[in-house]
């Protein structure tokens, strides 16, 4: 495969970089006032009521790293200011999503309920907390639908006449906001940056782009996580054995953590954990989601296997039917079924009710996976989500006609896969890999959505030496050789066999590795050319 890039220096990347920072590094000065949301001043106005008459409280959360931290934000802060208030999260295989009927029960005791990170498609769970006197606050970020919920106030930037200037950001950043307004209201002297350290976790898991005021929040909240004495972090702290949090630390160790408790059993477990009152009762909360971490990776490496065998490469959009999947896993393994195969991807398994299919898609490239599975709507019983990411779950006899709904729907977008050029910020020579070049790296972190990590590509270099690595020999460490320079690689992932000598092009990123006191850099290898 021949791709065409440009030859870049450093000036070249600085720009190329720079280029997507449109409004500058923004900092906490810059973030906008909370009464920017539309409904903000009236939910404030009537928590803060609700305090005053004492009545019952429940939030509602969700059960991915981004309501977890919602609803530990919520609590934390109602527990500082002496309010009393509960919280449920709703379990993904019993409950469903959310503010549903099936937990309408539950709450019929309350006077408040207010949701975070849901509620905004939760339209008949209302009607019916309306029947029961439950007043509904809903706060949340996800697309708003065409009917809207029943609900006292509705605080979500993405409602069309909200003025607030960012829509894309998370829902623990919409409390954030909400706390942020109610102890201006109620007259406190509560210092909000504190909660940052937590914010940062939900904006990096849940995929929220890093710019503007995202990026803002995450650089300050890394560095409040690291200063934190809250008992859970501390116990972070302690496990990655570092000097300071990063945003890989995050994606790859901190959220997979937080989001195994709801995959396999109940989000309840991982909002315990991050409020835990003391050292010891947050270790022993973090062994026992560990656990249940790494019974999640062995399922989802098993079902990725299987996975990738049954997808049929021939197909725009891939659908693939698992027969008694893992409910809980099944997002992971369509993201990494999307990736090797650079296509959108949807996976399903059979739900609890008989007949019915349940599934999660993700996108690849600039496919817009909502707008493309909408347009197949007459197939489905449930859907939502937003551009990257989508639930669904339909009837099985509808399963052929999804599929095929899907095909014709790609090819009317004409959203094709972008190819992997357009991931490759350029060409550069094994000469460049330098700690020069590492700094200005450094400049335009944190990494993530909307702000990936520089990508390369370096022509005929020569494979010198190869290494297996890992328990069942599934890396590879690479030493690559052109116009006498060496250079590390890294492969993970990877069985695919390489040829001592052989001369190949590489695509990868640049990270620095730390051992015995000495730093390196080296290549984290994304793909390579024969």
């Amino acid at each position: 495969m021949k791709i065409e890039v440009q030859k870049l220096n450093l000036n070249d990347i600085d720009l190329t970089l720079s280029s997507r920072f449109e409004e500058g590094f923004l900092s906490l000065k810059d973030l906008p006032s909370p009464s920017l949301f539309k409904d903000m001043t009236k939910a404030v106005k009537r928590i803060a009521l609700a305090l005053k008459r004492d009545e019952k409280i429940v939030i509602i959360g969700d059960y991915d790293v981004d309501g977890v931290i919602s609803t530990t934000i919520f609590k934390s802060f109602f527990d500082s200011i002496g309010a009393n208030v509960d919280w449920l999260v709703p379990n993904r295989f019993n409950d469903g999503y959310g503010l549903s009927v099936n937990i309408i029960p539950r709450i019929k005791e309350y006077d408040l309920a207010i949701t975070v990170d849901n509620g905004i498609s939760s339209v008949e769970a209302s009607m019916l907390c309306r029947e029961l006197d439950i007043e509904l606050i809903i706060t949340d970020h996800h697309l708003v639908g065409q009917t809207l919920p029943l609900a006292y106030a509705i605080v979500n930037p993405k409602q069309p006449d909200c003025p607030f200037p960012y829509s894309n950001i998370c829902g623990a950043q919409v409390i954030w906001y909400l706390m942020n307004a109610l102890k201006n209201e109620l007259g406190l002297n509560v210092d909000m940056r504190e909660y940052l350290g937590l914010v940062s976790i939900a904006i990096i898991a849940d995929m929220m782009p890093l710019k503007h005021i995202n990026r803002a929040m995450v650089i300050y909240g890394l560095k409040e996580l690291f200063n934190s004495t809250i008992p859970a972090i501390l116990v972070f702290k302690e496990n990655i054995k570092k000097s300071s949090f990063s945003a890989d630390d995050i994606g790859f160790f901190i959220a997979p953590i937080l989001n195994s408790a709801g995959r396999l059993q109940d989000a309840s477990v991982a909002i315990e954990f991050l409020l835990s009152q003391n050292i010891s009762v947050a270790r022993e909360n973090f062994s026992y989601i560990s656990e249940l971490n790494s019974k999640r990776k062995n399922i989802e490496q098993e079902l990725t296997s299987q996975a990738l065998l049954m997808a049929n490469p021939k197909d725009s959009v891939l659908l693939i039917n698992g027969n008694g999947w893992h409910e809980g896993v099944i997002g992971i393994v369509c993201a990494r079924v999307s990736r090797e195969f650079r296509k959108p991807c949807i996976i399903l398994t059979d739900s609890h009710e008989n007949g019915v299919l349940k599934g999660s898609g993700r996108s690849f490239s600039q496919c817009d996976l909502h707008r493309l599975t909408s347009r197949c709507k007459e197939h489905l019983l449930k859907f939502g989500g937003h551009k990257s990411a989508i639930g669904l779950s339909l009837k099985k006899e509808n399963l052929e006609f999804l599929r095929l709904a899907l095909l014709l729907s790609h090819q009317e977008e004409e959203s094709v896969s972008e190819p992997i050029v357009d991931d490759i910020l350029g060409e550069i020579s094994l000469e460049m890999i330098d700690f020069r070049l590492i700094q200005l790296l450094k400049i335009y972190e944190p990494y993530g959505m909307s702000n990936s990590r520089a990508k390369f590509i370096t022509r005929g270099v020569m494979i010198e030496e190869i290494c297996v690595m890992g328990k069942d020999g599934e890396h590879r460490k690479f030493t690559f050789k052109k116009d006498n320079i060496n250079q590390v690689g890294v492969l993970f992932r990877s069985f695919a066999p390489y040829d001592k000598g052989s001369c190949v092009d590489v695509i990868y990123t640049l990270s620095e590795n730390f051992f015995n006191g000495k730093t390196t850099i080296q290549m984290m290898i994304e793909e390579i050319l024969l």
